[in-house]
């Protein structure tokens, strides 16, 4: 049976891609950056036997090298990236947009994912299905940029780039890799007047997911396999 990672998987679309994933017969290991705040996974781990709850800073290249080390020499097939933050949907002048806004969520969504990604590279490259996924957004699209929310907009758009970058760089290891768009969700992030559910959501980007193979690697594309311009 495949063994995923899931990173901010204590909530929104981490949490049920998690349940979905674990209620198929697959085996998660789910991080959190605070362990006290797991209450839905531990339930999970305890009611499945499938899940394994870690904790993980995404932020911190020290923390992810922490979780390489509790983690070495166990295969992963699929690595997900999908701990993510949005300060605001503010435009240019938005006062929120500050040093501090910048270097939250340029570390958290960017740098985070590169991290996390490089420190467990040999448990993927271990692992029988290799893949290497990034929780991107449609509001990283260039072609589709409408201005606002300009830290989280340019977190996604360099997230995909990365996600691109390392389709090249990793598939002679064998490792597919790609960036898909999770839809707009009712979650915290998306907001109660968002158009899909979290269900609706993880079930796509799993569809997406089983999917993805070297032939497709390098792929940008929305939870329904709708390709998305760069």
């Amino acid at each position: 049976m495949p063994t995923y990672l899931i990173t901010g998987a204590n909530r929104g679309i981490g949490l049920e891609l998690v349940r979905q994933l674990a209620g198929r017969g697959d085996v998660v290991v789910a991080t959190v950056r605070d362990r006290a705040r797991a209450a839905d996974l531990d339930d999970l781990a305890a009611r499945t036997g499938r899940v394994t709850v870690a904790e993980l800073d995404a932020a911190s290249e020290a923390s992810a090298n922490a979780l390489s080390a509790t983690l070495a020499g166990r295969p992963l097939d699929v690595l997900v990236n999908n701990a993510g933050v949005l300060n605001s949907y503010g435009g240019f002048t938005d006062p929120s947009h500050d040093e501090k806004a910048w270097h939250d969520v340029l570390m958290t969504n960017v740098a985070g994912p590169f991290f996390v990604s490089r420190a467990l590279h040999a448990n993927l490259k271990a692992g029988s299905l290799k893949k290497l996924v990034f929780i991107s957004s449609v509001m990283g699209s260039s072609t589709r940029a409408r201005g606002g929310s300009y830290p989280y907009r340019a977190s996604k758009a360099a997230i995909t780039n990365i996600a691109l970058g390392l389709s090249h760089e990793l598939k002679p290891d064998g490792i597919a890799v790609a960036a898909f768009h999770p839809g707009w969700v009712k979650t915290s992030m998306g907001g109660s007047g968002a158009d899909i559910t979290v269900e609706q959501s993880a079930a796509g980007l799993i569809a997406r997911i089983d999917h993805l193979t070297l032939a497709t690697t390098g792929v940008f594309e929305d939870y329904k396999g709708e390709p998305i311009p760069i």
